[in-house]
C-alpha cells in the first residue's frame, strides 16, 4: 500500500461548500473526513491528496526507518592498509625458522630459536615452565631424575608427545588448504604462499610422525633419516613461503606510497567468476 499526501482540495479550507470543500478539520460544519460521528482513524485513512508524492512501503523504510550506513570520511587511507604489518610480522618470524630448519650455517633444533616468534601454540610446547612435553614423562625414575621441576626434557622422546603434536601441524594444513582454495580468487603470489605452506606443515607433520615411530621402535634408524629429510623439505618449502611473502609485502608498501615502480603480482580474480557474477550473469541471459 502507497502513502500518500495531498493538499488538492483548497477551498475546503475555508470552510466552504459541501462534501469535499468542507474544512476536514472542521467538526461543526459537517465535514466528511471529521464529523461528530467519525473517528480521527477513519479520517486519516480516507485524507488523501492529489499532487503529491506516493512512497511505497521499502522507499518509507529506506528513507525514514533505515540508520545511514554510509561510511564518512576517508579513515581507511588516514589509518593505512594493515596488511603489510600482518606480513611483516609473519615474515620477520617465518624466515628466520625456514632457515633453521634447513640448517644453514649449523643451525637446527628444529628451529626452537626461532620458533617462539612463530606460532604462540608452537613455541609454548618448548617452553619448560607449560610442561607441554614433560606432561608425557609417566616413568617414576625418569621423573624424579628431573627433581619435580616441569618441563622434562625426557619428554620429547616420548613417542606419544611426538605423534600429538604432529596432530598440531596436521590441522595447519587444512587451515591452509583452506586459504589456499580462497586464494584461486587473489592473486598467484597469495596462491605460492598457501600452496607452499600446505607441503611444509604436511611435511613437519610427516616428521613428527616418523619421530614418535624412532622413540617407539627403539631408535629406528631409518625413521630418523626420514624425519631429519622432513624437516628439511618443510624448511625448504617455507623459505619459498617467505620469499613470496617478500615480494608482496614489497608490492603493497609501493603501492602505498604511489611508488612508480610496480611489482606484479598475477591477478586472478577474473579466472574463477565469483557467485555474484555468475548470478548476475545468469540474471541477464534469462532476461
Amino acid at each position: 500500500m502507497a502513502l500518500e499526501k495531498d493538499f488538492s482540495h483548497h477551498n475546503g479550507l475555508n470552510g466552504t461548500g459541501t462534501g469535499q470543500g468542507l474544512n476536514p478539520y472542521d467538526v461543526n460544519k459537517g465535514g466528511q473526513y471529521l464529523d461528530g460521528d467519525g473517528h480521527s482513524d477513519d479520517a486519516l485513512k480516507r485524507l488523501r491528496t492529489a499532487g503529491s508524492v506516493s512512497l511505497s512501503p521499502e522507499l518509507f523504510e529506506k528513507l525514514y526507518l533505515s540508520p545511514e550506513n554510509r561510511v564518512k570520511g576517508d579513515l581507511r587511507k588516514t589509518f593505512g592498509n594493515p596488511t603489510p604489518l600482518a606480513l611483516a610480522g609473519f615474515l620477520l618470524s617465518l624466515t628466520p625458522l625456514s632457515c633453521d630448519l634447513m640448517g644453514w650455517r649449523g643451525a637446527g633444533g628444529n628451529g626452537a630459536a626461532s620458533t617462539g616468534s612463530f606460532w604462540g601454540a608452537y613455541g609454548a610446547t618448548l617452553v619448560p615452565w607449560y610442561n607441554a612435553y614433560g606432561s608425557y614423562v609417566t616413568d617414576p625414575t625418569v621423573a624424579a631424575a628431573n627433581q619435580g621441576n616441569p618441563g622434562n626434557p625426557a619428554g620429547v622422546m616420548v613417542p606419544a608427545f611426538n605423534a600429538s603434536f604432529a596432530f598440531f601441524l596436521v590441522f595447519m594444513v587444512l587451515l591452509c588448504f583452506i586459504f589456499l582454495i580462497c586464494s584461486l580468487r587473489t592473486n598467484i603470489v597469495f596462491f605460492i604462499i598457501f600452496f607452499t605452506l600446505v607441503g611444509a606443515f604436511s611435511c613437519l607433520a610427516a616428521a613428527y610422525f616418523n619421530l614418535a615411530l624412532f622413540y617407539e621402535n627403539n631408535m629406528n634408524v631409518g625413521a630418523s633419516v626420514t624425519a631429519s629429510r622432513l624437516v628439511v623439505a618443510g624448511g625448504a618449502l617455507l623459505f619459498v613461503t617467505c620469499l613470496a611473502g617478500w615480494w608482496i609485502f614489497v608490492a603493497i608498501i609501493l603501492a602505498s606510497v604511489d611508488f612508480p615502480l610496480v611489482l606484479p603480482v598475477g591477478d586472478l580474480s577474473t579466472m574463477i567468476k565469483g557467485a555474484t557474477e555468475r548470478r548476475d550473469g545468469g540474471a541477464g541471459q534469462a532476461a
